[in-house]
């Protein structure tokens, strides 16, 4: 009986929770709009200076419903971009890159903003409330394939004029360019001030293009404030406890220099000509993957406009941005100015500097090998660029190998000491850093080409995950370097050659490698690891496997090469011997610990002296 009204009182509050929630949502929505009421009612005139001073008003244009006038359709077109602008927000409904080509269909091109419900460019008042507005074309003012006016009086009063124009061809990365001036201003019909940062343009949609990219490298939403470059990816959003709407996220962004969205390959991104205050704000929505059976997460995303009151009828403001729509090609987004590079979102510190100098290294030994190699320079080239890295770390590879076989030549003293010290790991530890520098050998000399890789290893991973030049080219089986190269599946499981090759060739570098510790757990972990990275690049593109491999046969070569090399002498070192640094720390650091020990025996006997008796007392 107890646990039936339990269960009774559970359902009764999970029922009034999932009540409070919907009619909390909705309170909550009601409220957002009576604050932005207020706000436009109480907004203060604007100070001097801040409304640039422009003679005249904007031409009062009538708003026109979407569902009276059909949207139209201009296009501006670049070698490599054909823009494609609607009057149905006044902005760019889709940007088709003539140059790359859709990984699910051949005969297609990869298009930005295809499937959005809103074109680029277009107003929303509040996040995510797009106001669908249908701007009249001025044919006076337009130009046929080189720029494009809208206007149009938006029901809240704002009147609005956009141009888009295409930009100095001889800018970089002018192909996937164009420049956007916006023009603003009350109506003189209008009874109240306008906040202009109560609107906000929108900056596009962006998702996976095809099966896998979203898990590998989530679409997310990004902006550059103040010279830091922030992203927020589409597993960071979340949705609410009992309902299906995913959470809006908005960022206060006081000096905003871009923003945009962008998936594993493409961007989408609007700069001001000046920084500004304003923000960003961001949301996600399911969208079908061609070939997944999994939905992939698309995020669509808008930029706050600065903040300046309108008046009724006052002078309008102008506002100036760069709208780019294409690859995030790392040589292109350097040249095109400052901050344009961190669009690559490569990293900091030393793993970015690899991943920087990777990608160029790339794409100038490709420009080389291209003039020889036909279909399959890209591939060559990954392969030429791990043989000049692997070759400039020969001579650290080398001294490695010889401390390795030196540590080898002490197993047998190091032996003994195992069995002199049995019960006293730490003095043992002495003794063996005492034999090392007795015979001059660096311990962690055998470990530096592992270490050296490691940084190299994950900026390639860095670069190769951005790298758009490897899309659509393939090399000997892989079709696509960007890719994984299944070749087929068994029982639903995919079979990519490449990762296996170089999992075996891991091994086989593996078994070839001295126990030079002795130790077996040691041993056993390190044979581990090939199994590791197999895992670890399986699915990923073909291109990072490829160099893994290459690397492997590499090393494989080296150590048989060296194993044919004189074997290294063991002398002592001539002199005194000095202790290393980690001698030293641990001298110093079992010292303090001899210190601490004596400290505590003089509290200790202190505690133990029998107390004087105390006198007797007296009083008044």
């Amino acid at each position: 009986m107890y646990d039936r009204k339990t269960w009774i009182v559970v359902g009764i509050c999970a029922v009034l929770l999932a009540l409070n929630f919907h009619y909390g949502n909705k309170r909550a929505a009601e409220a957002a709009k009576q604050r932005q009421a207020e706000q436009r009612q109480a907004a203060p005139p604007a100070e001097p200076g801040e409304v640039p001073e422009q003679p005249g008003v904007l031409e009062e244009v009538e708003p026109t419903p979407a569902e009276v006038l059909e949207a139209q359709t201009y296009t501006l077109e670049t070698e490599k971009t054909v823009f494609t602008l609607t009057t149905l927000g006044g902005g760019v409904e889709t940007a088709e890159l003539k140059d790359q080509a859709s990984l699910n269909d051949p005969d297609t091109r990869v298009t930005l903003n295809d499937g959005s419900s809103s074109a680029i460019g277009s107003i929303a008042e509040g996040p995510d409330r797009m106001e669908r507005v249908n701007y009249r074309y001025l044919e006076g003012e337009s130009q046929p394939g080189q720029r494009v006016v809208f206007a149009a009086k938006h029901p809240s009063g704002l009147v609005v004029k956009k141009t888009w124009s295409l930009t100095d061809p001889e800018s970089p990365g002018a192909d996937y360019l164009l420049d956007f001036t916006l023009e603003v201003q009350n109506s003189k019909d209008s009874t109240q001030r306008l906040p202009l940062e109560t609107f906000s343009l929108f900056l596009g949609e962006a998702g996976p293009l095809h099966k896998g990219e979203g898990r590998l490298t989530p679409s997310g939403f990004f902006w550059r404030d103040d010279g830091d470059f922030h992203l927020t990816k589409a597993s960071k959003f979340t949705g609410g406890m009992f309902s299906d709407d995913q959470a809006l996220i908005a960022e206060t962004v006081p000096e905003i220099e871009y923003a945009g969205v962008s998936n594993q390959f493409f961007a989408t991104l609007l700069k001001p000509a000046e920084v500004s205050n304003g923000g960003v704000w961001a949301k996600p929505r399911e969208i079908k993957v061609e070939g997944d059976d999994k939905p992939g997460i698309a995020v669509r995303a808008g930029m706050v406009l600065p903040s300046v009151a309108l008046e009724p009828g006052s002078a309008s403001v102008t506002l100036n941005y760069q709208l780019f729509m294409g690859p995030k090609e790392n040589r292109m987004l350097n040249r095109m100015g400052e901050g344009w590079g961190d669009l690559m979102n490569y990293g900091w510190a030393i793993i970015g500097v690899f991943s920087w100098m990777l990608n160029y290294a790339l794409v100038y030994i490709h420009d080389v090998v291209a003039k020889v190699s036909g279909p399959w320079s890209w591939g060559i080239a990954i392969v030429v660029v791990t043989l000049v890295v692997r070759t400039m770390m020969w001579p650290l590879y080398a001294r490695s190998n010889r401390t390795m076989k030196r540590m080898g030549k002490l197993k047998p003293e190091m032996d003994r000491l195992k069995e002199k010290y049995p019960d006293d790991p730490a003095k043992m530890q002495q003794e063996v850093m005492g034999l090392y520098r007795k015979y001059g050998i660096n311990p962690v000399g055998g470990c530096l080409p592992m270490l050296a890789q490691m940084p190299i290893f994950f900026g390639f991973y860095r670069m190769l995950q951005y790298a758009v030049e490897l899309r659509g080219h393939g090399f000997l089986w892989v079709d696509d370097l960007s890719m994984p190269d299944t070749v087929g599946t068994i029982a639903g499981f995919p079979i990519n050659v490449l990762p296996i090759i170089m999992g075996l060739s891991s091994f086989a570098q593996m078994a070839m490698m001295p126990n030079t510790s002795g130790d077996k757990t040691q041993m056993a972990i390190m044979k581990m690891m090939p199994l590791i990275f197999l895992v670890f690049c399986y699915n990923f593109a073909a291109a990072l496997a490829l160099y893994w491999t290459t690397s492997n046969l590499f090393s494989i070569f080296q150590t048989w090469l060296t194993k044919r090399m004189p074997e290294p002498e063991l002398k002592e070192r001539k002199g005194p011997p000095k202790k290393s640094f980690m001698e030293r720390m641990a001298a110093a650091a079992e010292q303090q610990q001899k210190m601490k020990q004596a400290r505590g025996r003089v509290v200790d006997d202190e505690k133990s002296k029998p107390k004087k008796p105390r006198g007797p007392r007296t009083g008044g």
